[in-house]
């Protein structure tokens, strides 16, 4: 799996960092907090369409939501989200 890195300072960084024991919820980027903050909310798992939809995204048109299907997973692979085997995903409580 290749991390995306940017460079702050002359060092790489992740864009969104790795979910520690003590999660800071600031730690990743605005569009990524927006995510979550969607997730959490709800009350049961969701599927990307639903978050989509609550971002103002034309949810039905599939190209659309592959960009958020993306960051979901990347949120995933990082500890902040679980992902279901369904595909829809629930907040790491």
């Amino acid at each position: 799996m290749v991390l995306v890195k940017a460079q702050v300072a002359g060092r790489a960084v992740l864009l969104v960092p790795h979910r520690g024991g003590d999660p800071d919820e600031t730690a990743p980027p605005g569009d990524y907090r927006r995510i979550l903050q969607i997730v959490q909310a709800a009350d049961d798992p969701v599927r990307g369409r639903a978050v989509g939809e609550e971002l103002g995204l034309e949810a039905v048109v599939r190209g659309k939501l592959e960009p958020l299907r993306a960051k979901l997973t990347k949120l995933a692979d990082r500890g902040w989200l679980y992902k279901r085997l369904d595909g829809r995903s629930t907040a790491r409580r």
